[in-house]
């Protein structure tokens, strides 16, 4: 039975070097690790080549997963690249939402200090957007 551990070495090593010339959100490196982990139970003499391939690619499935739910950012907020105006169709009140037209479209906006009160027909930042709701900011606080 042939030992399989130096190919599993050479083949984790190689992807984890292209993690680094070629990024892919840290796939590759994860399968470069996965079959690290190979190679020690290739090393232990666990199974044959067919047990070996389906380890590792069970290990890249899981630890994929596990990183995608464990590295993402928590909750939707995106965060916009400009700040852009907009305008209020109707007041924002203290800590509520109201309706902005913002892009030709009315979007649900709230302000981004919870103390403040804006009145319709006024001219508004979007700072950010949480979900479908702009977190807008008064263009007299920003001038």
């Amino acid at each position: 039975m042939p030992s399989y551990t130096l190919i599993w070495l050479l083949a984790g090593a190689v992807l984890c070097l292209m993690e680094l010339f070629l990024p892919s959100a840290f796939v590759e490196f994860i399968m470069g690790i996965s079959a690290l982990i190979v190679a020690l139970l290739s090393l232990a003499g666990v199974g044959s080549l067919g047990l070996q391939i389906a380890a590792w690619l069970l290990l890249s499935t899981v630890l994929i997963v596990l990183s995608r739910r464990f590295l993402q950012p928590r909750g939707r907020k995106s965060k916009m690249v400009d700040t852009v105006v907009a305008q209020t169709l109707t007041e924002i009140p203290a800590g509520e939402t109201g309706r902005v037209l913002y892009e030709g479209n009315s979007w649900r906006a709230q302000c981004d200090d919870d103390q403040l009160y804006i009145a319709p027909h006024q001219r508004v930042y979007v700072v950010r957007r949480e979900g479908t709701t702009l977190i807008v900011m008064p263009d007299y606080l920003l001038r």
